[in-house]
């Protein structure tokens, strides 16, 4: 009798441990199943794909004005100081020559700059006095390849930083012959209405180039290179759908492609590496 007992109970045992296996079992697959890679996206554009080129120049006076003398002579009195406003026939120095005293008038409107010479200085014919330049608007010289060249036409706008401030700079002139140095020089014009800028600060120009038109762009960082090809994942309700596409051109920051994409697809920009075509995906906000 106990035997039979011990019997049932033992067997009564084995399909409890059983059953327990066979739900661990279950759970576990439903864990793998439900398990999703976290992924960041980022949306397929149609547009233009521009790149940056760069030139540098340095900031000088749009116009400026020499400030001569008819004859040398004995500077007796000096009307301006450096850096004063001052506008065309003011009287900026007196001149004791040897036909009497001369008035030295500004040829134009205008900062007194490179004032030369102090009261009882001798000033020559040969040399300015000073020069009188417009502050309002400087021009920035630069010189840029064939290839550069060919993007710029007068009256483009260009971005221009300097100092790590912004301004916008006009191209006024383009050469058609390059310089002893086999470039062509480029000025442009920006205006100076708060009159920070001065002579000689490094311009920093901005010349965009458009290397594709029309074209699908994406991050450069969803591609995905095997065996030869290049591919991308898109999400699709949650899945990931592994798509071959073709760079056309590709870019430090965005690549212009072809392929089975479409603008507002979502393509997987972080994670892919962890990826198979159709895992299931969760996708998060980047840091």
């Amino acid at each position: 009798m106990k035997k039979w007992l011990f019997g049932i109970l033992a067997v009564l045992m084995i399909a409890v441990l059983a059953a327990c296996t066979e739900e661990d079992d279950a759970s576990e697959e439903e864990t793998e199943e439900d398990a999703a890679v976290a992924v960041e996206t980022a949306e397929v554009r149609e547009g233009d794909l521009v790149v940056d080129r760069s030139a540098s120049g340095r900031t000088s006076p749009s116009q400026s004005a020499p400030v001569m003398l008819q004859a040398p002579g004995e500077v007796d009195t000096l009307e301006v100081s450096e850096g004063e406003q001052v506008e065309e026939d003011d009287v900026i120095a007196k001149i004791a020559t040897q036909a009497g005293i001369q008035n030295i008038r500004a040829p134009r409107d205008g900062e007194v700059m490179n004032l030369a010479v102090q009261e009882g200085d001798m000033a020559t014919a040969e040399e300015p006095l000073a020069i009188i330049a417009d502050m309002n608007e400087m021009t920035v010289e630069f010189t840029v390849t064939a290839e550069v060249r060919d993007l710029l036409t007068e009256g483009d706008v260009l971005d221009a930083v300097i100092e790590g401030e912004t301004y916008e700079a006009e191209v006024v002139t383009v050469r058609a012959m390059p310089d002893d140095t086999g470039l062509y020089p480029v000025e442009a014009t920006i205006p100076n209405e708060d009159d920070r800028l001065v002579p000689g600060m490094i311009a920093e120009l901005t010349i965009p180039e458009t290397v594709a038109e029309g074209a699908l762009i994406i991050p450069t960082q969803a591609l995905v290179e095997e065996d030869g090809s290049t591919f991308v994942y898109l999400v699709e309700e949650n899945s990931a759908v592994k798509t071959k596409i073709t760079p056309v051109e590709t870019q430090t920051e965005e690549t212009a492609v072809e392929g089975e994409i479409e603008p507002g697809d979502q393509v997987v920009t972080t994670g892919q590496s962890n990826l198979s075509d159709e895992d299931t995906v969760e996708v998060v906000e980047g840091e």
